[in-house]
């Protein structure tokens, strides 16, 4: 799609759905990354820079310098305000409070992160009459990576429908400062962790396989054309597969 043209279809989105609940403006948790500085500002274009808070949640001795300087940057590139909530004292507390929790594996430890991330980003949108903006991408969603109701948990996925890839170009359209947009992507759950490493596949292929298999392209075919391993195309299909349940409401049982 033209980049133009989608830009302007996330920003009517986005000023449209707000305009139609009623709310005041949006939070956006910043993280450093491509991600949520797109987002950021194309709820700035959409609003208006007053109308929009940016929060950002480090974690005393995993976060780096680097995200730290980015989420800032990032802030004031777009002239937005900007608050920083540290989470260490919460997930101290939590942990301290649950029998057993230092025997937790990192993705619990991981996904309770993502979870008090989005009950602060809810709380200062409740207390402000406003709503929380989702920073995810087509390809994190298509894969279900992200946490539920974690960094899932929003109210608009202002960039859900377009893939990594295509965040990357929207966001040189925009002018997002260049460190963000070629640093490596990371969630930042835990030390040294880096999302292409974690799928085992680049995001530039990854898109391409889900294009592919989006148009019901047969396996043999994604394989010779793109390239990839049969390994690498297995392990999409099933990590879409396997977080479908991410994707939808919480069943209910049909009661006649």
């Amino acid at each position: 799609m033209n980049l133009e043209i989608m830009q302007n279809k996330i920003i009517d989105f986005i000023w449209n759905e707000t305009h139609k609940a009623g709310v005041k403006g949006a939070v956006v948790g910043i993280s450093g990354g491509i991600d949520s500085a797109l987002t950021a500002a194309l709820t700035v274009k959409a609003l208006g820079k007053d109308k929009v808070l940016g929060i950002y949640m480090p974690e005393a001795g995993l976060t780096t310098a680097t995200d730290s300087e980015d989420a800032k940057a990032v802030a004031d590139w777009l002239g937005i305000e900007f608050r920083t909530i540290d989470i260490s004292g919460i997930i101290s507390a939590f942990m301290a409070a649950v029998s057993d929790s230092e025997s937790a594996d990192r993705l619990s430890r991981g996904n309770l992160k993502a979870r008090v991330r989005m009950s602060l980003l809810y709380f200062h949108a409740n207390q402000m009459n406003r709503m929380v903006m989702g920073t995810g991408n087509k390809t994190e969603i298509l894969l279900g990576y992200y946490t539920k109701y974690g960094d899932g948990g929003v109210d608009l996925e202002p960039i859900g429908g377009i893939y990594k890839t295509e965040v990357w170009e929207l966001s040189r359209r925009l002018g997002v400062p260049e460190p963000l947009i070629t640093k490596k992507p990371s969630a930042g759950l835990w030390k040294g962790q880096t999302d292409e490493a974690e799928l085992g596949i680049s995001y530039v292929k990854v898109d391409n396989v889900l294009r592919m298999l989006e148009q019901n392209e047969a396996p043999e075919a994604i394989v010779d054309t793109l390239g990839v391993s049969v390994e690498q195309l297995n392990s999409v299909i099933k990590r879409s597969e396997r977080n479908e349940h991410k994707r939808k409401a919480p069943p209910v049982p049909e009661i006649c």
